[in-house]
């Protein structure tokens, strides 16, 4: 059984404290991230070994987060294939999916083609302290879906929504071999040392609950069946609140609430199950004493239940105050986790 402290709290223990990550740690709010960046680029920094493994661990040696997220993107394992992908600064895809017709096109990337993700996990690895956790992560097939059909990021999805209603064999098709190409990049990650790993379903909240029951969450759970018992599994759905009730049939061990998800309600809700979250990224945009007392409504709400990780309810934005991420993390340590 490990000792980290995260890992203990997603396996639903009590434990001296509510761990603390955040999503977009790496990159983003630090000086010196955006330093590299200015002089490499984002495409370089992800896909060269030592720069993304520099990138994962300046947020550990700013602040000493108890778990270091792998920097590297979700469209990361379709970068191989034949979609023209780029950075402008968001993601656009020169040739996008275009139908049944070229579903051939999604394939498993050929061995060494991903082997720069592994690497930069055995350096991290290397450098990490030991009581920190290694995060792995990736895209779920429903979200990956978004980008491959919309040619880049959307507001109205409408070509992913026309998959969704007017073709459902081949969008299910689709999603089936996007779910066997993220299992076997998780497997990688696993493989190269990652104790854990986060599925983003970041575009699943557009769904309704039947029609994420018919397509979204079969894939999920594909991945999931893969990857059961090897480390602890979490996932998130951005805007996901109607679909809670559905969450802990996706086989993750722990269920990531965004913002929007009432703390209290959902603990309740979903009982003993593990939870990360959900602070507003939000909040982090005002000033100190906001940022301690949002802090302190979470930790109230879950009333010093085992099984809490505390993260954002979505990623860090750019705009944040650097210094508020240590009040954050100041006020999260200072609070008792469990009964005395």
């Amino acid at each position: 059984m490990s000792q980290k402290i995260l890992l203990r709290a997603l396996n639903g223990e009590h434990v001296e404290r509510t761990p603390i990550w955040l999503m977009r740690q790496a990159g983003r709010v630090l000086p010196e991230y955006r330093a590299l960046k200015e002089e490499h680029g984002f495409v370089k920094m992800a896909s060269t070994p030592e720069l993304a493994a520099k990138v994962t661990l300046q947020p550990i040696e700013r602040f000493g987060w108890d778990g270091a997220i792998l920097f590297a993107d979700i469209l990361t394992p379709l970068m191989p294939l034949d979609f023209g992908i780029d950075f402008r600064p968001g993601p656009v895809f020169e040739r996008p999916l275009q139908g049944a017709e070229d579903l051939h096109r999604v394939k498993p990337v050929e061995g060494g083609e991903l082997s720069h993700v592994a690497e930069a996990i055995r350096l991290v690895i290397a450098k990490l302290n030991p009581e920190c956790t290694m995060l792995g992560f990736a895209g779920a097939p429903f979200t990956m879906a978004s980008y491959l059909l919309g040619g880049g990021g959307s507001r109205e999805h409408a070509r992913l929504r026309a998959a969704v209603y007017q073709e459902g064999s081949f969008f299910g098709d689709l999603l089936a071999r996007l779910a066997d190409m993220t299992i076997s990049y998780l497997e990688m990650q696993i493989n190269a040392g990652a104790e854990a790993v986060q599925l983003f379903d970041t575009w699943a909240g557009l769904l309704d609950e039947r029609t994420y029951r018919r397509f979204a969450l079969p894939a999920v759970q594909r991945i999931f069946n893969a990857l059961k018992g090897k480390v602890p599994l979490l996932y998130l759905v951005k805007d996901g609140a109607h679909l809670l009730e559905t969450m802990p049939e996706t086989g993750a061990d722990a269920i990531s609430l965004d913002w929007r998800m009432p703390f209290a309600k959902s603990r309740e809700f979903l009982g003993d199950f593990p939870v990360q979250g959900n602070l507003d990224p939000g909040v982090l945009l005002g000033d100190a004493s906001q940022v301690r007392s949002a802090v302190r409504s979470i930790l109230e709400a879950n009333a010093q239940r085992p099984g809490h990780v505390f993260n954002l309810g979505h990623g860090l934005l750019p705009q944040t105050p650097i210094e508020n991420l240590q009040v954050l993390k100041d006020a999260v340590n200072q609070h008792a986790s469990q009964p005395s």
